[in-house]
């Protein structure tokens, strides 16, 4: 039978052809199922793989959240334990060695209770490094008045462009009053902005965790527990500065927060450290007073801060100084005449004074300090200038020979009682004449607070009604370009940092007469110093 039906079929082509076609769907859709299947089984795979990820992941969040719980209880319990026991402790886990080498904790064991003790809690800037220089400038609260903002103005009015890319400024607001130091570091970022932004200047304050208990300090050498309290914070304050500055630059220069300093001080501590004849030294000096203008490689900062920390509690910043160096150099078979030639190679000075102090109020209360260098020289007071003939007033009352007259001339500064609002300072000319541009410095290199405050420059144009038409409309808005007064001035410009400088619109014609006003009452003298009026060509 099986025979027949195979030659009936082959011999019937629709019915071979048919059995054909069936025979091809059953291999594609099996082969499509094959497919579909190995499909799965791969997703099936890949879903395992996803489900043992996610419970990893899972696994780690439960051992995050445990830990975190951990610490806590670990950071109860190590706040409880006394710092002699934490000191131990770090000793034991930080090290798998048996011999540990001593640290910032070991002399400062309260800042392990919290992590944050060593980071600033301000910190302002744009973390420049690589520089020549690195100026330290440590400031504190004061009772009476504050000279930093004039002492930063005179650090870098002094600096040229090229100088001030290769140097930082370092302000270290050394308070833990949150409040005040912000305050401080915001009426910086108001004064300078774009120095800041630059990168020349930074400002750090210190965590109110870095410092320690100073209730306990001994009284030593004379001196009263709130002296030795203020020498002690001090010290450590100097270190704090001192470690944030070491990776900065090559050299770190200690100032103070009341000085002034000499032009051209930059270019003339970086060369006087580049030519010395050895690399033996140790302390350059650019000022005889403190620790003003005391230049160190910054590659020594970390043997000069652990000597310090080693003996901050027991004396002065300066005293500890000339111990690094008796250990370094002094041989105690000698006498001192040979120690101190031997110390004068590591601390070589450099004369004349490149800063000079202006403080009286020190940062110690109730403290009166009139050092002044003697080898920073006489300096000029003023500079004078050959200005246009003019008949020139004020209201301010003039105090003993240092008039206006005078200032004008060239001849000296113009020193005055506190200015009040609605004051003023006039120069009229003799002639109308075309003023290109105009100069005005207050304050001197030796009352560098006196300065002007919220204080205008103005000019009356000879021609009045076409100035207005020219200069304060602008031409396509005609909306004012500049504010006229109600006599008739016009303000073009304003003082900043105890500066007014600017160009006077041609537009304007000649002037009659020029004018600066003060807008608000002043707490201090005032002094100015340059005046320069240029004519035009």
């Amino acid at each position: 039978v099986y025979r027949n039906q195979i030659q009936i079929l082959s011999s019937d082509p629709l019915a071979i052809s048919c059995s054909l076609s069936v025979g091809n769907v059953v291999d594609i859709y099996q082969r499509e199922f094959l497919a579909l299947r190995d499909r799965l089984h791969t997703a099936e795979q890949e879903n395992l793989k996803r489900s043992k990820e996610l419970n990893l992941v899972l696994d780690e969040i439960k051992r995050a959240i445990a830990e975190k719980q951990a610490l806590r209880d670990i950071n109860r319990t190590w706040s409880s334990l006394s710092d002699e026991t934490k000191l131990k402790l770090w000793n034991v886990t930080s090290s798998k060695n048996v011999l540990q080498l001593p640290s910032i904790f070991h002399h400062l064991p309260h800042l392990l209770a919290k992590e944050t003790s060593l980071q600033p809690a301000v910190h302002i800037g744009q973390g420049r490094t690589g520089v020549s220089i690195v100026m330290g400038v440590p400031s504190v609260k004061r009772e009476v008045h504050s000279y930093l903002t004039d002492t930063l103005s005179s650090l870098m009015s002094e600096l040229s462009q090229a100088e001030k890319e290769d140097c930082v400024i370092v302000v270290f607001i050394a308070e833990t009053d949150q409040q005040y130091a912000n305050s401080v570091a915001d009426n910086l970022k108001r004064l300078f902005p774009g120095e800041i932004q630059s990168g020349l200047l930074e400002i750090i304050s210190p965590s109110v965790h870095f410092y320690p208990d100073f209730s306990n300090l001994k009284e030593s050498f004379g001196d009263p527990k709130e002296r030795v309290r203020w020498r002690t914070k001090q010290n450590l304050d100097y270190c704090f500065l001192m470690m944030y500055a070491q990776s900065k630059g090559t050299y770190y220069v200690q100032l103070e927060d009341d000085i002034v300093a000499r032009p051209n001080y930059f270019t003339t501590m970086k060369n006087f450290a580049l030519q010395q004849p050895s690399e033996e030294w140790m302390i350059l000096e650019f000022s005889q007073l403190g620790f003003i203008g005391k230049m160190f490689k910054s590659l020594d900062l970390s043997l000069i801060v652990e000597f310090m920390l080693m003996f901050y509690k027991d004396k002065p910043i300066d005293w500890l100084l000339d111990h690094i160096m008796w250990v370094k150099v002094c041989n105690p078979e000698k006498d001192a005449k040979h120690c101190d030639r031997q110390k004068a190679n590591l601390r070589i000075r450099f004369k004349p004074s490149l800063f000079q102090h202006v403080g009286t109020h020190s940062s110690l209360a109730g403290k009166i300090q009139k050092l002044k260098d003697k080898d920073f020289g006489k300096q000029t007071l003023h500079k004078g200038h050959a200005n246009p003939l003019a008949e020139v007033t004020t209201s301010l009352k003039t105090y003993q020979h240092f008039t206006l007259e005078k200032a004008y001339l060239g001849e000296d500064f113009f020193w005055a009682f506190t200015p009040v609002a609605g004051d003023f300072i006039r120069i009229r000319f003799f002639t109308p004449v075309r003023i290109e541009r105009y100069f005005f410095r207050s304050g001197n290199i030796e009352h560098p607070g006196d300065k002007l405050f919220n204080t205008t420059v103005e000019v009356l144009p000879f021609d009045n009604i076409q100035s207005e038409k020219e200069a304060l409309k602008e031409e396509r808005d005609r909306t004012p370009k500049y504010q006229r007064t109600e006599d008739g001035f016009i303000r073009i410009g304003k003082f900043q940092n105890g500066i007014a400088e600017g160009e006077v619109d041609p537009s304007f014609g000649p002037l009659e007469a020029m004018r600066l006003s003060v807008m608000t009452d002043s707490p201090v003298w005032v002094i100015l110093s340059e005046i320069f009026i240029k004519k035009a060509e």
